[in-house]
């Protein structure tokens, strides 16, 4: 039996099967950190040349890789599959980085050569798997209270709603890490998160009712809390890999991003419903245009300088895309203000974030979607989007599809003009996947 085994052996390609598994590895830790799937597939092109391979061809759904990494005559199919599902930008720039420094193995190298290579991927993956985040459970619930205290003024809150939305939204989001760290289901996360900084916003709000310092409760001030579960990442992603025909992981994206907008907005509607609260949008704030405008572009900042902190970006990548989210976004509502419809003025918003994204990235070594995802989420509705479940749930389907159309339309509005930006700015990228 010994002498069968050691001649069946020798026809099994121990180096090759070595190789796959890392081409895959490597796309399976980019997948995790949230990346699209053109990146992760180019990604696994480039770590493949690296160690000789041929060609490799990938399928790469929200969780899943399916490759078969060519070298020669040989080839060999790898499945990988996730249970994670999150962001993380830090872990993206990491990787896309060293994979641009990365040369095609030369025809001739030997079995030695590649074996370094392959020991130095190894190494590489063994440090960014190891790799902690960059800021704390506790940090990281600030950076969300920020993100949604700046939604809470753009959607027309006054001080004391900014203030309530800030601690709800900040308990909230330290309870989903915590609960997400112990391998619950995000789902269910979702439901609990929604529902903790919902009901802590409320209550803040009511006591400030019940002791005259407030004339309302801002019922729709509850929505702003729970605004950091907007599954931004995505939702974009998704809105990417469909433009390129990608449908395995632009549907599998999308029908998660809805399953986590649905179980949010299902927890609101639970405490709406027990509390007797419509979501219903406030009155504007009396303030002129020229006064608005400085509170607008401060608040744009803050809210995207919150959620690229909350998808673990480094600090300079987030001031960046505070930036360029603060120009994109305040244009857009000063466009609105002017009178044009909120789908144009999104489709605007989000070719200025695409074509500002893809010339400044490229020059700071920054890959583009962790300064155009950010820049881009505080334009997403998600209030609109937990009206419009409310609405539904309430039985006034015709607010619930007003609602749900306006955010499924900007939505798309705001992903046709990344999509343009990047066709216009990315030579490659209206070509097939490769």
């Amino acid at each position: 039996m010994a002498e069968i085994f050691v001649s069946e052996s020798k026809f099994e390609p121990v180096e090759m099967i070595r190789a796959s598994r890392l081409v895959v590895r490597m796309g399976r830790a980019l997948l995790t950190a949230g990346s699209g799937s053109y990146r992760v597939k180019t990604v696994m092109q480039q770590a493949g040349a690296a160690l000789g391979m041929t060609s490799i061809h990938a399928q790469v759904t929200i969780n899943e890789i399916t490759a078969t990494c060519h070298r020669g005559a040989i080839y060999r199919t790898e499945v990988a599959q996730s249970s994670t599902i999150g962001v993380n930008s830090d872990r993206i720039g990491l990787i896309q980085n060293y994979c641009e420094e990365l040369e095609p193995a030369p025809e001739n190298a030997s079995a030695a050569e590649i074996g370094a290579r392959m020991d130095e991927l190894e190494a590489f993956l063994d440090e960014v798997e190891a790799r902690p985040h960059l800021y704390h459970d506790i940090a990281n619930s600030l950076f969300a209270a920020v993100a949604c205290a700046a939604f809470a003024f753009l959607n027309d809150g006054g001080i004391f709603e900014i203030l309530a939305v800030f601690c709800g939204a900040a308990l909230g989001q330290y309870v989903r890490r915590l609960m997400l760290h112990r391998g619950l289901n995000q789902l269910a996360v979702t439901m609990i998160a929604a529902a903790v900084a919902s009901f802590l916003y409320l209550a803040i709000a009511n006591g400030l009712y019940s002791a005259g310092v407030v004339e309302t409760l801002h019922e729709s001030g509850y929505v702003s809390a729970v605004l950091f579960l907007v599954p931004g990442f995505p939702l974009i992603t998704a809105a990417l890999d469909l433009s390129r025909l990608d449908f395995s992981a632009g549907m599998s994206r999308l029908s998660y991003a809805l399953m986590i907008m649905i179980s949010a907005a299902l927890s609101l509607w639970a405490v709406s419903a027990v509390l007797g609260l419509e979501p219903s949008p406030p009155e504007p704030l009396d303030l002129n245009g020229a006064l608005f405008l400085s509170p607008r572009l401060v608040a744009s900042a803050l809210g995207v300088w919150g959620f690229a902190m909350i998808f673990n970006s480094p600090w300079k990548v987030a001031l960046i895309a505070a930036g360029i989210g603060m120009i994109a976004n305040t244009a857009r509502l000063v466009i609105v203000d002017q009178g044009m419809f909120v789908q144009g003025a999104a489709f605007i918003a989000g070719l200025i974030v695409g074509v500002l994204s893809n010339l400044i990235a490229p020059r700071l070594n920054i890959p583009r979607i962790t300064l155009s995802v950010p820049a881009v989420v505080i334009m997403i509705p998600g209030a609109a989007g937990y009206r419009s479940i409310f609405y539904l749930n309430a039985g006034d389907t015709l607010q619930a599809l007003t609602y749900g159309f306006n955010a499924i339309f900007v939505v798309i509005a705001v992903a046709v003009g990344l999509t343009f930006a990047r066709s216009l700015t990315e030579q490659h990228w209206l070509d097939g996947a490769k």
